[in-house]
Protein backbone atom coordinates (compact mmCIF):
# COMPACT_ATOMS: atom_id res chain seq x y z
CA UNK A 1 0.00 0.00 0.00
CA UNK A 2 2.93 2.35 0.60
CA UNK A 3 3.53 2.75 -3.15
CA UNK A 4 0.12 4.33 -3.73
CA UNK A 5 -0.20 8.02 -4.47
CA UNK A 6 -1.06 9.99 -1.32
CA UNK A 7 -3.63 12.78 -1.34
CA UNK A 8 -3.28 15.73 0.99
CA UNK A 9 -5.83 15.41 3.77
CA UNK A 10 -8.30 18.24 4.32
CA UNK A 11 -11.28 18.65 6.65
CA UNK A 12 -13.64 19.01 3.69
CA UNK A 13 -16.83 16.97 4.11
CA UNK A 14 -18.48 17.77 0.79
CA UNK A 15 -17.96 16.07 -2.56
CA UNK A 16 -16.32 17.86 -5.46
CA UNK A 17 -17.29 15.22 -8.02
CA UNK A 18 -20.54 13.66 -9.14
CA UNK A 19 -21.46 10.13 -8.06
CA UNK A 20 -18.26 9.13 -6.23
CA UNK A 21 -14.95 10.38 -4.88
CA UNK A 22 -12.09 8.50 -3.25
CA UNK A 23 -8.76 9.31 -1.62
CA UNK A 24 -5.74 7.55 -0.19
CA UNK A 25 -4.27 9.35 2.82
CA UNK A 26 -1.07 8.79 4.79
CA UNK A 27 -0.36 11.16 7.69
CA UNK A 28 2.61 10.97 10.02
CA UNK A 29 1.01 13.40 12.48
CA UNK A 30 -2.57 12.68 13.61
CA UNK A 31 -5.14 15.11 12.18
CA UNK A 32 -7.75 16.65 14.46
CA UNK A 33 -11.20 15.77 13.14
CA UNK A 34 -14.38 16.95 14.84
CA UNK A 35 -17.67 15.06 14.94
CA UNK A 36 -19.33 15.48 11.59
CA UNK A 37 -21.90 14.06 9.17
CA UNK A 38 -22.32 14.21 5.40
CA UNK A 39 -24.85 13.75 2.63
CA UNK A 40 -23.42 10.60 1.10
CA UNK A 41 -22.33 7.07 1.90
CA UNK A 42 -18.79 6.73 3.21
CA UNK A 43 -16.51 3.70 3.22
CA UNK A 44 -13.52 4.10 5.53
CA UNK A 45 -10.84 1.44 4.87
CA UNK A 46 -8.24 1.47 7.65
CA UNK A 47 -4.65 0.42 6.89
CA UNK A 48 -2.50 1.58 9.83
CA UNK A 49 -2.41 3.79 12.91
CA UNK A 50 -3.80 3.89 16.43
CA UNK A 51 -7.43 4.86 15.94
CA UNK A 52 -10.70 4.61 17.80
CA UNK A 53 -13.65 5.55 15.59
CA UNK A 54 -16.91 6.63 17.22
CA UNK A 55 -20.16 6.31 15.25
CA UNK A 56 -23.47 7.07 16.93
CA UNK A 57 -22.46 6.07 20.45
CA UNK A 58 -20.39 3.03 19.50
CA UNK A 59 -16.59 3.22 19.54
CA UNK A 60 -14.63 0.84 17.32
CA UNK A 61 -10.99 0.05 18.13
CA UNK A 62 -9.70 -0.44 14.59
CA UNK A 63 -7.30 -3.08 13.35
CA UNK A 64 -5.47 -2.88 9.99
CA UNK A 65 -7.88 -4.05 7.30
CA UNK A 66 -11.02 -2.94 9.14
CA UNK A 67 -13.73 -1.10 7.21
CA UNK A 68 -16.40 1.23 8.59
CA UNK A 69 -19.64 2.15 6.83
CA UNK A 70 -21.50 5.40 7.47
CA UNK A 71 -24.56 6.86 5.79
CA UNK A 72 -26.13 10.31 5.57
CA UNK A 73 -27.58 10.14 9.11
CA UNK A 74 -24.51 9.03 11.08
CA UNK A 75 -22.58 11.41 13.32
CA UNK A 76 -19.01 10.16 13.56
CA UNK A 77 -15.40 11.00 14.35
CA UNK A 78 -11.99 9.25 14.39
CA UNK A 79 -9.76 9.72 17.42
CA UNK A 80 -6.23 9.35 16.06
CA UNK A 81 -3.40 8.94 18.54
CA UNK A 82 0.26 9.73 17.72
CA UNK A 83 3.07 7.21 17.34
CA UNK A 84 2.09 5.37 14.15
CA UNK A 85 1.54 6.45 10.54
CA UNK A 86 -2.18 6.95 9.94
CA UNK A 87 -3.07 5.40 6.57
CA UNK A 88 -6.54 4.86 5.10
CA UNK A 89 -8.57 4.76 1.90
CA UNK A 90 -11.85 6.70 1.89
CA UNK A 91 -14.61 6.24 -0.69
CA UNK A 92 -17.61 8.60 -0.88
CA UNK A 93 -20.69 7.62 -2.87
CA UNK A 94 -23.86 9.51 -3.76
CA UNK A 95 -27.12 7.61 -3.79
CA UNK A 96 -27.43 8.34 -7.51
CA UNK A 97 -24.39 6.13 -8.12
CA UNK A 98 -26.33 3.12 -6.88
CA UNK A 99 -29.50 3.94 -8.80
CA UNK A 100 -27.51 3.80 -12.03
CA UNK A 101 -26.65 0.18 -11.21
CA UNK A 102 -30.17 -0.99 -10.37
CA UNK A 103 -30.69 -2.69 -13.74
CA UNK A 104 -27.87 -5.11 -12.89
CA UNK A 105 -30.17 -6.75 -10.34
CA UNK A 106 -27.97 -6.47 -7.24
CA UNK A 107 -28.63 -3.86 -4.56
CA UNK A 108 -25.12 -2.72 -3.69
CA UNK A 109 -26.47 -0.58 -0.84
CA UNK A 110 -27.38 -3.81 1.00
CA UNK A 111 -24.46 -3.59 3.43
CA UNK A 112 -25.31 0.03 4.26
CA UNK A 113 -28.99 -0.73 4.80
CA UNK A 114 -28.29 -3.75 6.99
CA UNK A 115 -25.63 -1.98 9.06
CA UNK A 116 -27.99 0.98 9.57
CA UNK A 117 -30.77 -1.34 10.76
CA UNK A 118 -28.39 -3.08 13.18
CA UNK A 119 -26.64 0.20 14.10
CA UNK A 120 -23.35 -1.68 13.75
CA UNK A 121 -20.84 -0.34 11.23
CA UNK A 122 -17.73 -2.53 11.28
CA UNK A 123 -16.52 -4.97 8.61
CA UNK A 124 -13.44 -7.11 9.18
CA UNK A 125 -12.65 -8.89 5.90
CA UNK A 126 -10.06 -11.63 5.79
CA UNK A 127 -8.35 -13.94 3.33
CA UNK A 128 -9.25 -13.53 -0.33
CA UNK A 129 -11.82 -10.78 0.26
CA UNK A 130 -9.29 -8.57 2.05
CA UNK A 131 -6.77 -9.19 -0.73
CA UNK A 132 -9.30 -8.25 -3.42
CA UNK A 133 -10.38 -5.07 -1.63
CA UNK A 134 -6.79 -3.94 -1.10
CA UNK A 135 -5.97 -4.68 -4.74
CA UNK A 136 -8.91 -2.61 -5.93
CA UNK A 137 -7.88 0.33 -3.75
CA UNK A 138 -4.47 0.37 -5.41
CA UNK A 139 -6.05 -0.02 -8.85
CA UNK A 140 -8.44 2.88 -8.28
CA UNK A 141 -5.67 5.18 -7.08
CA UNK A 142 -3.53 4.34 -10.13
CA UNK A 143 -6.45 4.94 -12.48
CA UNK A 144 -7.02 8.33 -10.87
CA UNK A 145 -3.52 9.36 -11.93
CA UNK A 146 -4.06 8.29 -15.54
CA UNK A 147 -5.38 10.56 -18.25
CA UNK A 148 -5.75 8.04 -21.03
CA UNK A 149 -8.76 6.87 -23.00
CA UNK A 150 -11.24 4.93 -20.88
CA UNK A 151 -9.64 5.65 -17.50
CA UNK A 152 -12.88 7.19 -16.18
CA UNK A 153 -14.86 4.16 -17.31
CA UNK A 154 -12.35 1.84 -15.63
CA UNK A 155 -12.63 3.86 -12.41
CA UNK A 156 -16.39 3.43 -12.45
CA UNK A 157 -15.99 -0.30 -13.04
CA UNK A 158 -13.40 -0.60 -10.25
CA UNK A 159 -15.67 1.21 -7.76
CA UNK A 160 -18.52 -1.12 -8.71
CA UNK A 161 -16.31 -4.20 -8.28
CA UNK A 162 -15.12 -2.87 -4.93
CA UNK A 163 -18.74 -2.59 -3.76
CA UNK A 164 -19.46 -6.19 -4.75
CA UNK A 165 -16.57 -7.49 -2.64
CA UNK A 166 -17.45 -5.05 0.16
CA UNK A 167 -20.96 -6.52 0.42
CA UNK A 168 -19.56 -10.04 0.41
CA UNK A 169 -17.15 -9.09 3.20
CA UNK A 170 -19.93 -7.45 5.22
CA UNK A 171 -22.21 -10.48 5.14
CA UNK A 172 -19.26 -12.80 5.87
CA UNK A 173 -18.07 -10.82 8.92
CA UNK A 174 -18.47 -12.93 12.09
CA UNK A 175 -20.30 -11.70 15.18
CA UNK A 176 -17.19 -12.23 17.33
CA UNK A 177 -15.67 -8.92 16.24
CA UNK A 178 -18.12 -7.12 18.51
CA UNK A 179 -15.61 -7.56 21.32
CA UNK A 180 -13.64 -4.66 19.81
CA UNK A 181 -16.63 -2.33 20.20
CA UNK A 182 -17.18 -0.13 23.24
CA UNK A 183 -20.85 0.61 23.77
CA UNK A 184 -23.50 1.00 26.43
CA UNK A 185 -26.91 -0.54 25.95
CA UNK A 186 -28.68 2.22 27.84
CA UNK A 187 -27.04 4.91 25.71
CA UNK A 188 -27.94 2.91 22.60
CA UNK A 189 -31.57 2.97 23.75
CA UNK A 190 -31.39 6.73 24.29
CA UNK A 191 -30.03 7.24 20.76
CA UNK A 192 -32.81 5.14 19.27
CA UNK A 193 -35.36 7.10 21.28
CA UNK A 194 -33.94 10.42 20.07
CA UNK A 195 -34.04 9.21 16.46
CA UNK A 196 -37.73 8.41 16.77
CA UNK A 197 -38.75 11.57 18.64
CA UNK A 198 -36.78 14.37 16.97
CA UNK A 199 -39.87 16.54 16.53
CA UNK A 200 -40.64 16.40 20.26
CA UNK A 201 -39.15 18.04 23.34
CA UNK A 202 -35.84 16.32 24.12
CA UNK A 203 -34.64 18.06 27.26
CA UNK A 204 -32.04 16.53 29.55
CA UNK A 205 -34.57 16.51 32.36
CA UNK A 206 -37.19 14.70 30.30
CA UNK A 207 -34.81 12.09 28.89
CA UNK A 208 -33.19 11.45 32.27
CA UNK A 209 -36.63 10.83 33.74
CA UNK A 210 -37.65 8.57 30.84
CA UNK A 211 -34.54 6.43 31.33
CA UNK A 212 -34.64 6.52 35.15
CA UNK A 213 -31.33 8.33 35.68
CA UNK A 214 -30.30 11.45 37.48
CA UNK A 215 -29.64 14.43 35.23
CA UNK A 216 -25.94 14.42 36.19
CA UNK A 217 -25.50 10.69 35.59
CA UNK A 218 -27.38 10.90 32.30
CA UNK A 219 -25.20 13.75 31.00
CA UNK A 220 -21.96 12.06 32.04
CA UNK A 221 -22.81 8.69 30.51
CA UNK A 222 -24.11 10.23 27.27
CA UNK A 223 -20.93 12.27 26.77
CA UNK A 224 -18.73 9.28 27.66
CA UNK A 225 -20.11 7.06 24.90
CA UNK A 226 -21.11 9.53 22.18
CA UNK A 227 -18.31 12.07 22.60
CA UNK A 228 -20.89 14.87 22.51
CA UNK A 229 -23.16 16.58 25.01
CA UNK A 230 -26.84 15.82 24.63
CA UNK A 231 -27.48 19.31 23.23
CA UNK A 232 -24.65 19.00 20.67
CA UNK A 233 -25.82 15.58 19.53
CA UNK A 234 -29.50 16.51 19.19
CA UNK A 235 -28.65 19.71 17.31
CA UNK A 236 -26.42 17.85 14.84
CA UNK A 237 -28.96 15.07 14.41
CA UNK A 238 -31.87 17.45 13.84
CA UNK A 239 -29.92 19.48 11.29
CA UNK A 240 -28.72 16.33 9.51
CA UNK A 241 -32.25 14.96 9.17
CA UNK A 242 -33.51 18.39 8.09
CA UNK A 243 -30.90 18.48 5.33
CA UNK A 244 -31.96 15.02 4.16
CA UNK A 245 -35.61 16.11 4.14
CA UNK A 246 -34.72 19.11 1.98
CA UNK A 247 -32.79 16.88 -0.42
CA UNK A 248 -35.91 14.72 -0.61
CA UNK A 249 -37.99 17.66 -1.81
CA UNK A 250 -39.68 18.80 1.39
CA UNK A 251 -40.07 22.50 2.13
CA UNK A 252 -37.83 24.47 4.47
CA UNK A 253 -40.71 24.95 6.91
CA UNK A 254 -41.56 21.23 6.90
CA UNK A 255 -37.92 20.38 7.58
CA UNK A 256 -37.78 22.95 10.36
CA UNK A 257 -40.90 21.73 12.17
CA UNK A 258 -40.38 18.05 11.35
CA UNK A 259 -37.04 18.02 13.15
CA UNK A 260 -38.14 19.82 16.29
CA UNK A 261 -37.20 23.43 15.62
CA UNK A 262 -39.96 25.67 16.92
CA UNK A 263 -38.26 28.91 15.88
CA UNK A 264 -37.76 29.39 12.14
CA UNK A 265 -35.11 32.09 12.54
CA UNK A 266 -33.05 29.95 14.92
CA UNK A 267 -33.33 27.04 12.48
CA UNK A 268 -31.93 29.13 9.63
CA UNK A 269 -29.02 30.35 11.77
CA UNK A 270 -28.19 26.88 13.09
CA UNK A 271 -28.39 25.34 9.62
CA UNK A 272 -26.07 27.97 8.12
CA UNK A 273 -23.62 27.53 11.00
CA UNK A 274 -23.55 23.72 10.59
CA UNK A 275 -23.41 23.41 6.81
CA UNK A 276 -22.25 26.81 5.59
CA UNK A 277 -25.33 27.23 3.39
CA UNK A 278 -28.95 28.23 3.83
CA UNK A 279 -31.57 25.43 3.75
CA UNK A 280 -33.03 26.49 0.39
CA UNK A 281 -29.67 25.76 -1.26
CA UNK A 282 -30.13 22.06 -0.44
CA UNK A 283 -33.49 21.78 -2.15
CA UNK A 284 -33.49 19.98 -5.52
CA UNK A 285 -33.76 22.25 -8.54
CA UNK A 286 -36.91 21.88 -10.60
Amino acid sequence: MASMHNDEFTLRQTMNHRFYEYHHYLDQLPPEVEFHEHEFYEIFFFFSGDVTYTVEGRSYQLRPGDILLTNNRDIHRPEVRPGKPYERFVLWLEHDFFTRLEDLGDDLTACFLDSAAKRYKLIRPDGELLTQLRRLCGWMVRLQQEHTFGSQTLQYAAVTEFLVYLNRAYFDTPEEIRRDVTENEQVNQVLEYIEGHLAEDLSVEGLAQTFHMSKYHFNAKFKQFTGLTLYQYIMKKRLTIARNMLRGGQSVMDACLGCGFNDYSNFLKAFKREFGHLPKEYMPTK
